[in-house]
């Protein structure tokens, strides 16, 4: 068993999480996660592989959903906060994401200029409308919304210490989970807790393939391939060096290609979730290589 240590939620595609004790899972994952993508004038999704100033954009979302405030990190810079009423009965429009084509429903031009001056190109902001049904790929079938693939992000705080390990060892420093913009962060149980500590194995999550969490039930679809994104500097906005996709092809190399760090999950049961919810395995298979 494990405990979760942290719950992060990112409202809008790219742009930065908001942590929170507790929340409901969906089918399509944490509430409101990546239920707002920003896109060109042609639809085209925005991330920080090409954008990295969507990591200074701080969204935060009404409980109900019905409000959307998109705040600058910067101190000063003249982006003041910007409150919108969310709209799900504007006209639908097709939205690019990884060359897939899906709906959006605009968001006005409001938000349009608000990011457009922000990002310095010109964008929209589009929220997944609620007949959206996209299908996930993986190990175990389910949906999201404008995530880049499967519902939830696992990632355990044993595999961010063995990558400073690795780290140090290049004279490099570490880095901020945030640069993998996990969902769940997982941790060992407390101290003193009679139980097999496998959480405090690197890369553990790895090999998760069943797994309740609080009222939820999360189900394995594939390792997390890591892209550009984990080179950006989440408090600052801006690349940064090679680190950490540099050490990972050390010792995370994937048969498939990439590097691989931390786990994707789809919704089996949705329920709710807390931090401090225990992490019980249900079913184990053998790591990906």
């Amino acid at each position: 068993m494990a405990t979760v240590v942290d719950l992060i939620t990112y409202p809008v595609k790219g742009c930065a999480g908001t942590s929170v004790d507790s929340t409901h899972l969906t089918p399509a994952g944490l509430a409101h996660d990546r239920v707002f993508m920003v896109v060109s004038v042609d639809g085209v999704y925005r991330t920080q592989r090409r954008d990295p100033r969507l990591a200074l954009v701080r969204p935060t979302v009404s409980a109900e959903g019905s409000r959307l405030t998109l705040a600058s990190a910067e101190p000063e810079g003249g982006h003041g906060a910007l409150h919108l009423d969310v709209t799900t009965s504007a006209p639908r429009r097709d939205v690019d994401l990884f060359g897939a084509t899906y709906q959006g429903i605009d968001q006005g031009d409001e938000a349009a200029a608000w990011l457009t001056d922000f990002l310095g190109t010109p964008s929209r902001l589009v929220r997944v409308p609620p007949e959206h049904d996209r299908k996930t790929d993986g190990l175990t079938p389910g949906t999201s919304g404008y995530a880049d693939s499967s519902a939830v992000h696992v990632l355990s705080r044993a595999s961010l210490a063995h990558l400073h390990t690795r780290l140090a060892e290049r004279g490099a420093p570490p880095l901020a989970m945030d640069r993998f913009r996990p969902n769940i962060v997982i941790d060992s149980l407390p101290e003193g807790c009679q139980v097999e500590d496998w959480a405090a194995e690197p890369h553990a999550e790895d090999r998760i393939r069943r797994a309740t969490i609080g009222a939820a039930e999360l189900g394995y679809t594939k390792l997390a391939v890591r892209c550009a994104v984990t080179l950006v500097d989440q408090e600052a906005g801006a690349r940064g060096g090679p680190e950490p996709l540099r050490t990972l092809a050390g010792y995370r190399r994937f048969s498939a290609g990439g590097v691989v760090f931390g786990t994707k999950f789809a919704v089996v049961r949705p329920g709710k979730l807390s931090v401090g919810d225990e992490v019980a395995v249900e079913e184990w298979g053998e790591a990906e290589r």
